[in-house]
């Protein structure tokens, strides 16, 4: 009971759950009444009842009236067709992530499944969490995104374990580097190579880009920002390159800009490629608290065509990420893993960068 992005009565739906796969609870034994369970966990009666009515919908508790709810037997519950699908990401709620949830939600809603949601903060130790639970769910599978999926992968444990379950399973936006399985991800480092590209052909020769290397979309954006400058001829300074982890990312990035900013003009570099419209929004406010103007006096691009990128008086040049689109995709895809629908394997699905022209970048 942990996962503040997920509604409680779904949290709650888990736990008791869990209780029944573990024989924590055993077939016809009665549960804590409504009352126990909502002082255990400290939740509201309503929240309580509608855990409690969707468990026994789904055929995994009785009521007996005057008497209390029980859980149901194994054969019983075998009746039931349990299509239940998790959605593992970093965030649920912030930035793009809401509208992959989405997409792959109303996907899996048509076509029968339900849904469970966790996300990991970019933990590791809260990934192992949320696979450990997951893998006592009756899952028929699970979409995950990797936890700083350039720091290695110590819970590949719960992956074999995934595997040796026959739970299939699809990877978002990168997988790790050790896994085989299918996966829908950006070309990020296309991407950030359009974004250099664009800004050295406005003349730009002193680029900085600020990357977080801590997963890979990270680290590929920065490879293709390093090859358009070694395609172009450009030199290009290691002191312009600024590499940061998740737990850096409200700090380093921009007291680095910070710090660009302050140096005289012929030394500053003229344009700043951020690893994400988040970060590009963020330097927007650096420049303006040190008096200078975008794109007139600093060009900044950023990454993913969030709705970050319109939404201040500086509309942002970006690279388009297809958001709602994976969502869906990936649910296809796990859909078809789950009901084998296709004999001829599943395929990886990597999306061109499509660059979005705005006006934050200026010609020098």
């Amino acid at each position: 009971m942990k996962e503040k992005n997920i509604p409680k009565y779904l949290q709650l739906k888990q736990e008791i759950l869990s209780w029944i796969h573990s024989g924590k609870l055993s077939p016809d034994e009665k549960i804590p009444t409504e009352h126990e369970i909502a002082s255990q966990f400290q939740l509201s009666r309503h929240t309580v009842r509608q855990a409690l009515g969707e468990l026994e919908k789904e055929g995994w508790l009785y009521k007996i009236q005057g008497s209390g709810t029980f859980v149901s037997k194994p054969k019983q519950i075998g009746k039931i067709e349990i299509k239940t699908v998790g959605i593992l990401t970093t965030y649920i709620s912030d930035y793009i992530f809401p509208h992959i949830v989405r997409g792959a939600e109303e996907t899996l809603r048509e076509k029968g499944y339900r849904l469970l949601l966790a996300s990991t903060d970019n933990n590791k130790e809260r990934e192992r969490e949320h696979l450990e639970a997951m893998i006592n769910q009756p899952l028929s599978g699970l979409i995950i995104e990797p936890t700083k999926s350039a720091q290695g992968n110590p819970n590949l444990g719960y992956y074999l374990a995934l595997n040796n379950l026959n739970i299939p399973y699809v990877m978002i936006n990168e997988r790790y580097l050790e896994m085989s399985c299918p996966y829908i991800k950006m070309d990020d480092e296309g991407g950030g190579f359009l974004l250099t590209d664009h800004l050295i052909d406005l003349g730009h020769r002193r680029i900085a880009g600020f990357f977080k290397t801590d997963d890979l979309q990270g680290v590929n954006r920065l490879k293709g920002f390093i090859r358009a400058h070694q395609e172009h001829g450009v030199s290009l300074s290691t002191n312009n390159l600024i590499s940061y982890t998740t737990e850096e990312k409200e700090t380093k990035p921009l007291e680095i800009a910070r710090f660009f900013l302050q140096q005289p003009e012929d030394e500053r570099p003229t344009a700043f490629v951020c690893y994400n419209d988040e970060l590009a929004i963020k330097l927007l406010d650096v420049i303006r608290q040190q008096g200078l103007v975008v794109p007139e006096d600093i060009s900044v691009v950023g990454f993913d065509d969030s709705t970050f990128a319109t939404a201040t008086e500086v509309k942002l040049t970006t690279i388009r990420h297809p958001k709602e689109e994976m969502g869906i995709k990936a649910a296809e895809m796990l859909i078809q893993m789950i009901e084998k629908q296709k004999d001829d394997g599943i395929k990886d699905i990597i999306y061109k960068p499509e660059l979005i022209v705005r006006e934050s970048a200026k010609r020098i």
